[in-house]
């Protein structure tokens, strides 16, 4: 592991020397070192569990440091939480968001700074709240709910409270995950005008474009240790990758099984599907063993579409069908219990329970399965539970720890898994590498065509287009809550699926284009 060379006649404003972290009996961190200085984008990479996020953590006050020492600004800090980093001007984005939904967006924003009189936002607190969106150029309005927004524009309020904090130092973790290329490059553009005011962001990301992009210094993690820190200008997409993991990488598609003939009866049928969330006649099949992706822009409908299936949200025409039954009017569980399943995008609001271990994530859903007369299996826990660690590659392999402790990527596997018990007849995937690293998405297309392969349907969603082309037998474009075309993905570019969105979404100079661009990241 090579040592750090700090930069000649500069002190760093962040300065990490020899921090270890361990929760449990898993080091998280080993005498990691770093220096992050004013005026500079500072990158950290690893796969998911490499130390990534808990080093950005610890940076930030979050977590505490088992061994080793904090330095701002030349000066050890003593103890040190959120509190006192952001009094110092450390803030965090964190890649879980950490918003108060029943409040707005403003309220959010300037959460504990706030500037009031008997309650009331004074006057220069608006006009605040409106430079920082002039610089952003987000456009969110200062008095919506919260929780009203998509995952994407909520992300865009965590970087609003960022901003308002005036911080020397902003620790970005995954900021750009849910933000389409065009929102990416307007972040990208707001970290330049605040280096450009000598302040210091530490940038942690699975979008390796994106860091050698925007970052001036790379750090790579692996299983918690320091590989190297080295200029951003003397990387690729390749060199990190090998760095990462020890090994050179080819980020490619497993293979698929053979696409079921058109003459077989489908799984699944949607017809004229509608719903009170935005969804207009739906209609499409999936075949047993057959992989659909639906095409779209954020906004488009996509999400919407899975909810009305499993009946999270209100139908108001149309039908589904399943396996040669007619669903009806169904509840998520209904729909569970008949072989349809939903994987969501947001996993902490509608996925895990976070203080509760992986293996009760896992089978919560399913304790009817495990149980007679009231008592639980727990022999038939452990089967179950282990097989699905083993297949989805859990790291670290041990489900009892609460599903908090794991990384961003280890706990999109345990949500995964979650609905694979009992092994569904379909099984919808909305963003399923979401925050995920390049070997974890892997391990996740590999658990795609297998599903395949078993016979099970599978409805893939994903804002990384390329996602859909390389796994999906066949594929449809969905603009404003309609299923439109149906694409052949092995006939198409992701900038051929770009040009026939653009031409669905809306005409040249209506703002749409660079939405349509989501897929680049």
């Amino acid at each position: 592991m090579e040592r750090l060379t700090p930069m000649a006649n500069a002190q760093p404003v962040l300065e990490l020397a020899g921090i270890s972290k361990r929760f449990g009996g898993t080091l998280a961190l080993d005498d990691i070192d770093l220096a992050v200085h004013a005026g500079s984008v500072h990158a950290l990479v690893g796969e998911n569990g490499a130390g990534k996020s808990t080093l950005g953590k610890i940076a930030a006050g979050v977590h505490s440091p088992d061994s080793g020492q904090i330095f701002v600004d030349g000066r050890p800090v003593g103890r040190w939480d959120t509190v006192r980093a952001q009094r110092r001007g450390l803030v965090m984005i964190a890649q879980e968001l950490s918003l108060v939904r029943d409040l707005t967006v403003a309220q959010n924003v300037f959460l504990g700074i706030e500037q009031s009189r008997f309650g009331v936002l004074r006057r220069d607190q608006r006009r605040r709240f409106a430079e920082l969106d002039a610089i952003t150029g987000f456009g969110i309005a200062p008095e919506t709910r919260v929780g009203d927004l998509r995952i994407a524009d909520q992300q865009k309020v965590e970087i609003l409270r960022a901003l308002a904090r005036e911080a020397k130092v902003i620790v970005m973790d995954e900021p750009t995950s849910s933000l389409t290329a065009h929102e990416t490059q307007r972040l990208h553009e707001v970290i330049r005008h605040l280096t450009a005011q000598g302040r210091a962001v530490v940038y942690v990301s699975h979008f390796l474009d994106a860091v050698l992009e925007v970052s001036d210094t790379v750090t790579v993690l692996r299983d918690g240790r320091r590989i190297r820190t080295a200029p951003a200008a003397g990387q690729t997409k390749a060199s990190l990758v090998e760095a990462m993991l020890g090994r050179e990488l080819a980020v490619s598609f497993p293979p698929l099984p053979p696409a079921p003939d058109p003459g077989v009866a489908p799984l699944l049928t949607v017809e004229g599907l509608a719903s009170d969330a935005g969804v207009k006649g739906a209609s499409f099949e999936v075949r047993p063993g057959e992989i659909v992706g639906l095409l779209g822009l954020v906004g488009s409908g996509r999400t919407e579409i899975a909810r009305a299936l499993i009946g999270a949200d209100r139908v108001t025409a149309g039908s589904v069908t399943l396996a040669g039954r007619a669903l009806g009017r169904t509840t998520p569980r209904r729909s569970r219990d008949a072989g349809l399943v939903l994987v969501p995008e947001d996993r902490h609001g509608q996925g895990l329970v976070l203080q509760r271990s992986v293996t009760e994530n896992i089978t919560l859903p399913s304790l009817g399965r495990f149980s007679r007369f009231g008592v639980i299996d727990r022999r038939a826990v452990g089967r179950q539970v282990d097989e699905l660690v083993r297949r989805l590659e859990l790291r670290p392999a041990k489900p009892e720890l609460p599903v908090q402790g794991f990384s961003g990527g280890n706990q999109q596997k345990a949500l995964i898994a979650k609905w694979l018990v009992g092994e569904p007849k379909l099984v919808i995937l909305d963003e399923p590498t979401r925050g995920v690293d390049v070997g974890a998405k892997l391990a996740i297309y590999e658990l795609i065509a297998d599903l395949a392969a078993r016979g099970i349907g599978v409805l893939l969603i994903s804002s990384e287009h390329e996602e859909v082309l390389g796994l999906a037998h066949r594929a449809h474009l969905v603009s404003r809550g309609e299923v439109l075309d149906e694409v052949n993905p092995r006939s198409l570019a992701v900038e051929d699926v770009l040009r026939r969105l653009f031409d669905v979404a809306g005409p040249a100079g209506t703002g749409e284009e660079g939405k349509a661009k989501e897929s680049v990241q």
